[in-house]
């Protein structure tokens, strides 16, 4: 892996809209309370690891983030998630809507038993308000597929199924597939748990590509991970932010005692 890559600093304005902008976040699962109190902000164009042991709250905290706790019916949240300056949890906001702004990666690549063009296009054709031009349909999955470096890989194979692509390239065809729908946010919920290392040096050198068209906040539980391959870091413990802050400073001189036990291996 080319570590030095990671050393790259954005210029970003000083008063950019956040990504994320969550305020006074709770949420319980019936009567369990998964998240307290969170107050959190993502920052524009970067991307934030969430960290912490098993059952801490970051995938429902990420989850909380396009709404898709909402599935579950005995999901009760209360407090403020905006996105980009707009709250998401209004009532005149649009799940669909929501969703095509924030888009999200599972841990395991789920390309859907289609083509490898018709996965790409699944989002667009599912969202656009009219049919695009096969010329347009094609310029789309070109683009998506060069953003994440799978187009010389695939391009004389589009009408394959994608299912029979590498574990690595699925993934990359997950991320791919929600580009066309021009997200601002990417969620990522482990996104290398089932890959090699290889395939998951190959993933983090994408997601570190895509920052700067993107804001990207993913759940890890890789600490080399989360150093290599983050701006920031946010710990998280028992449905509480413990800490948030750049994440060499944070694996090199936390703050509270809690993050530098989890980051030392002393729990977790």
């Amino acid at each position: 892996m080319a570590l030095h890559s990671r050393t790259t600093i954005l210029s970003l304005p000083a008063n950019a809209t956040p990504a994320i902008e969550i305020v006074d976040l709770s949420l319980w699962y019936g009567k369990f309370q998964a998240l307290h109190d969170v107050d959190l902000v993502i920052r524009s164009g970067i991307v934030t690891a969430m960290i912490g042991p098993s059952g801490c709250g970051k995938s429902t905290l990420l989850r909380s983030c396009n709404r898709i706790n909402e599935r579950l019916g005995y999901v009760t949240t209360t407090g403020t998630i905006k996105v980009l300056g707009h709250n998401i949890y209004d009532e005149e906001a649009s799940r669909m809507q929501v969703r095509r702004q924030v888009g999200m990666v599972f841990q395991r690549p789920n390309p859907l038993p289609l083509s490898i063009r018709d996965n790409v296009l699944f989002g667009h054709r599912l969202h656009a308000v009219r049919r695009s031009s096969r010329a347009d349909e094609e310029g789309m999955v070109e683009q998506a597929l060069r953003e994440v470096l799978l187009w010389d890989r695939v391009k004389d194979r589009l009408d394959r199924k994608a299912t029979a692509l590498s574990l690595e390239e699925q993934q990359k065809l997950c991320i791919a597939r929600l580009l066309p729908t021009k997200p601002s946010v990417l969620l990522m919920d482990e996104p290398c748990s089932a890959l090699d290392p290889e395939a998951t040096s190959a993933v983090e050198d994408l997601i570190w590509d895509l920052r700067g068209n993107y804001s990207i906040l993913i759940v890890t539980h890789n600490m080399a991970q989360a150093r290599r391959a983050s701006d920031e870091c946010v710990f998280m413990l028992m449905g509480h932010v413990v800490e948030h802050t750049a994440t060499e400073r944070m694996f090199v001189a936390p703050k509270k005692q809690e993050t530098s036990d989890y980051i030392e291996g002393r729990f977790g």
